[in-house]
């Protein structure tokens, strides 16, 4: 008689998953009882959390990092004719913000080792389609900023980008969304003093559920971006409330209703509490897929520049080596027909019908047609990372 062995059953992993202990409650609770629902007190500590972890001097909340990312854009004077480099290996926020404040993004490559923008290209990119005072030979829109984007929570090498921008007359804006916990040259990022974003998405570090932040080194920056969240009023509804005297708001900009609800900041806070392991066990789990992974011809994982001295694994990419997009597409499947949730590379902006120019970008192309997202979370269990680590390697053995 045959004998018949059982086959492992098949698990259920998502790409990510938020990670809620029910600690948020009871500051929900005292949210909803205290009468500041929307922007109030516990939306003032949350960003001083923000600032005491990443070392930033202010921090504006805001109900997404898109919304920071668009008021990054207005407090520099960066609109209409204006145009700023940005890379089209990030998610489309990152140029929407952009274009939200009437200016245009300019589309450059990544180097394909760090997932950042390419310093040598971006500088080619000015130099080849811009004149000595910065204007398109083209479009006739001057270049005002670069917008470099801290990839999967890769820093991009804030220094080489600092001088770029220095050498041009240029703003530097970062875009920080995935990057919470990352440290570049030993510094937190968000510490530079540039201006830059965050996001507290489900499947960023930390999660309010929707939600982002604005951080500065100047304060006159701060100021006005807390005009520009709050309608363009003066002076909030939180400061008016607590002045010793009657004090009235008054308008002078045109400004949008971007305020985060007190409700979130209490998931914030309680969320902000817990950065360290999350990161910790977020390093964990890519160590293992790293171990596994690294030796393998077939595939090929991120290994960081020396400036990067703390990844926070917001994701965790793969990449195939000698593949294309139809062997990733199929590598992904396989995947999936094991219960393991992946996501594509990031697909380029510039390929989206919304921005679509017939624009080439070799790298950019390239890394998105052959790499894939493996699910990286908190709560994701020793035995479930070991299920995905099994799979990959069979996938591989099979298709690769």
């Amino acid at each position: 008689m045959e004998t018949v062995i059982p086959s492992k059953p098949v698990m259920n992993i998502p790409i990510a998953k938020p990670t809620m202990t029910g600690d948020e409650m009871a500051l929900i609770q005292q949210a909803l009882t205290s009468g500041w629902v929307s922007m109030g007190p516990l939306t003032q500590q949350f960003e001083q959390a923000i600032c005491k972890v990443t070392g930033a001097t202010h921090a504006v909340a805001m109900n997404s990092c898109t919304s920071a990312i668009h008021v990054a854009m207005l407090i520099h004077g960066i609109g209409a004719g204006h145009e700023v480099i940005c890379p089209s290996y990030s998610f489309i926020a990152s140029a929407n913000g952009i274009r939200h404040a009437g200016a245009e993004p300019v589309f450059a490559d990544i180097n394909p080792t760090t997932l950042t923008l390419d310093p040598e290209h971006t500088e080619t990119l000015i130099q080849e389609n811009y004149d000595a005072n910065l204007i398109n030979k083209k479009t006739g829109h001057q270049l005002r900023a670069i917008h470099l984007v801290h990839q999967l929570g890769i820093p991009g090498d804030i220094d080489t980008f600092a001088r770029l921008a220095e050498k041009y007359n240029l703003v530097l804006i970062e875009d920080n969304a995935c990057g919470l916990g990352s440290t570049y040259k030993l510094q937190p990022l968000g510490s530079s003093g540039f201006t830059n974003s965050l996001s507290f998405h489900p499947r960023k570090v930390i999660t309010t559920g929707e939600g982002g932040m604005l951080l500065t080194g100047s304060t006159d920056l701060a100021a006005k971006a807390g005009v520009y969240r709050a309608h363009g009023m003066s002076i909030s509804d939180f400061a008016r409330h607590n002045a010793k005297a009657t004090t009235y708001e008054s308008y002078e900009v045109v400004g949008y209703n971007y305020r985060l609800t007190d409700i979130q900041a209490a998931i914030g806070l309680k969320q902000v509490e817990r950065l360290e392991s999350f990161i910790q066990r977020r390093r964990q789990i890519a160590a293992i897929y790293n171990q596994a992974f690294a030796p393998l011809p077939e595939l090929s994982i991120i290994e960081v520049p020396d400036y990067v001295t703390r990844w926070n694994y917001q994701s965790y990419p793969l990449r195939l080596v000698d593949a294309d997009q139809a062997k990733r597409d199929a590598f992904m499947l396989a995947l999936q027909e094991v219960g393991i949730t992946t996501r594509r590379g990031i697909p380029p902006i510039h390929q989206e019908p919304v921005y679509q120019q017939g624009l080439i970008l070799p790298q950019t192309e390239q890394v998105s047609q052959t790499s894939l997202m493996l699910p990286i979370f908190p709560l994701m269990t020793d035995e479930e990372v070991h299920y995905v680590v099994e799979h990959v390697l069979n996938t591989c053995k099979r298709l690769l």
